[in-house]
């Protein structure tokens, strides 16, 4: 994990290189004032060397004021190095996020996610730049004092670093309760920012059913789990502050009596002992600042840990050697099918279905036969293993197609209509990016949304909010159609995309919707079966399986299941979902 991040310092070395230089510097111009005081306690005062004395005063606040520039190089330009490195992780991070498959986003929720990508990476962003920097000015500073201190006397000075060793075990001791307890600490944050993310976001339905109490209580469980863990967190970093501060407290009584004790007995001179006392705070801070430091590599550790988890998820991959899918056609075929949610009992079942290109072939069923489940399993976005069957479009295996052709030959109409923050053109421009304003505006007029998008004062530039909250429901699927009717692919899935929609709504966007399936292999899932009695095909699954399969007189006349869900729904029953 230390090889990873230190990787990341290798776009910025240079800067690197120069801003450990003017650390080095600021260590050293550290040394400056205790020598100089040794010399103006033991000759420049004694002697009357008055002019000496202003001399090195003057000498010393030029090198301060020297000392004041490289700070400000160090705070400035170190920083930077930080937020570079973080802004690197963060596009490396969320270029990975894009890359994860559907079953990554099943088992995590959208709050942790972001915690790990803001507040994370704010804190490898302090590690990053003041890790090296408190570890070198520290170290150095140490080294120096200890050996400017034997030059005063090396007696004093064994006696006082004896207390080293102690305060090397108490730390390490205490550091590996710091880690545990601060990366709980940490998942503890994410659940509560996961808690407020989908509270935010369902805060429509949590008023429309006054639920702000039971949101409450919800919040306040994850509140609470992150005030256990900070409890934990925080016990541990007293315990380790505590003892360290009390073991560099010992120091200053070594100082005391031992101190005390040689200038009594005339082993060192006044000013000696006086040095002795500055050289060893010089000693002692960069060993607290040490101290203090511990802290912050804790965060910046347990966060580098945290983006390494999300790193090392295993991306969406093409197959060795895979092709594009090209000049589509747009024939489907998959042929004894199966599959399962990571590994539990099996959605389907030995599928076998072929669609011939330009046809439109029905999946209806009750709820969680896995209708669905063959709408994700089409567009690869859930893979197959190797003996699970076979899916294929134009005679070619889509395990054997990359991902990118295979999804660019598929549109997508779904129930819950995503729309992103934005403009309604950049909404629509999303099924095409390079898209020119004329096929846009065509795209919206063939979804019969273009005379409402004018009727706006900012027309095709008007802001919907987040998720399109400033429009209707049948607005925002005329969006999405306008949105596939630009990208306009091969095939098309229509996964329940009327069933949110009132009556009136629903015959309006069912006209748009007919004019976005010609031409198209379609894929229908739907459950007002009225709206399907015009394809050419329809199949019933049921249990994971194919259980029927004909067109909407065939299958009357079969007097099975589908001539019992039909009789039901036009029993005021018409609702039977997929999952």
């Amino acid at each position: 994990m230390l090889k990873r991040f230190i990787s990341y310092y290798k776009p910025h070395k240079k800067m690197l290189a120069l801003d450990m230089l003017a650390s080095l510097l600021i260590s050293l111009l550290g040394m400056v004032y205790p020598i100089v005081t040794n010399k103006m306690l033991n000759d420049f005062i004694p002697n009357k060397m008055y002019q000496a004395i202003i001399i090195s005063g003057i000498i010393v606040l030029l090198l301060y004021v020297f000392r004041m520039f490289l700070q400000y190089f160090v705070q400035y330009y170190g920083h930077m190095i930080g937020v570079k490195m973080q802004s690197r992780m963060r596009r490396d991070l969320f270029s990975h996020l894009e890359k994860l498959p559907y079953a990554f986003y099943d088992n995590n929720e959208t709050g942790q996610i972001m915690t790990r990508i803001t507040s994370d990476l704010f804190e490898i962003c302090e590690l990053a730049h003041h890790g090296p920097e408190n570890i070198l000015i520290s170290s150095i500073m140490i080294i120096l004092s200890f050996i400017y201190l034997m030059t005063i006397d090396w007696i004093l000075t064994l006696i006082i670093f004896a207390c080293v060793p102690i305060l090397i075990f108490v730390s390490r001791h205490y550091r590996k309760a710091m880690r545990t307890a601060f990366k709980e600490r940490r998942k503890s944050n994410a659940i509560i920012n996961a808690a407020v993310e989908s509270s935010i976001t369902g805060i429509r339905v949590t008023k429309a059913y006054t639920n702000s109490q039971t949101e409450e209580e919800k919040f306040a469980l994850g509140d609470n789990q992150f005030v256990s863990s900070s409890k934990d967190a925080y016990k541990a970093m007293g315990k380790f502050h505590s003892s360290t501060s009390f073991i560099t407290d010992i120091f200053n009584v070594f100082i005391l009596i031992a101190g005390g004790m040689f200038l009594y007995s005339g082993r060192i001179s006044f000013g000696d002992y006086s040095t002795f006392i500055v050289s060893v705070n010089l000693f002692l801070s960069p060993v607290n600042t040490l101290i203090g430091f511990m802290e912050q590599f804790q965060n910046g550790v347990s966060g580098f840990g945290r983006f390494v988890e999300i790193m090392d998820e295993k991306p969406e991959t093409d197959e060795q050697g895979a092709e594009e899918l090209k000049n589509t056609k747009g024939e489907i075929e998959f042929r004894n099918v199966s599959f399962s949610y990571g590994g539990t009992k099996e959605v389907l079942h030995n599928i076998n279905l072929k669609i011939e290109a330009g046809k439109k072939l029905a999946l209806v069923g009750p709820s969680g036969g896995g209708k669905t489940t063959i709408c994700h399993l089409l567009p690869n976005f859930y893979k197959l293993s190797e003996n699970s069957g076979d899916i294929f479009i134009d005679g070619k295996d889509i395990r054997r197609l990359t991902l990118d052709s295979v999804r660019k030959n598929i549109g997508i109409v779904q129930q819950d209509v995503f729309l992103f923050v934005g403009t309604i053109k950049e909404n629509i421009l999303y099924g095409k990016p390079d898209a020119t304003d004329e096929e846009v505006i065509l795209a919206a007029k063939r979804a019969n949304i273009h005379d409402f998008v004018m009727s706006l004062e900012n027309g095709y530039d008007t802001e919907i909010g987040e998720r399109g909250v400033r429009l209707s429901g049948g607005q925002k699927q005329r969006l999405s159609i306008a949105r596939v009717f630009l990208k306009d692919p091969a095939i098309l899935i229509l996964d329940e995309a009327t069933s949110a929609l009132d009556n009136t709504t629903e015959v309006l966007i069912q006209k748009s919707l007919d004019e976005l399936c010609v031409g198209r292999t379609t894929l229908v899932v739907a459950h007002r079966l009225s709206t399907i009695r015009s394809v050419d095909e329809i199949a019933v699954i049921t249990n994971g399986e194919v259980s029927e399969r004909g067109t909407h007189e065939e299958l009357i006349k079969k007097d099975g299941i589908y001539k019992n869900l039909y009789s039901l729904q036009f029993n005021n029953n018409d609702y039977f979902e997929d999952i």
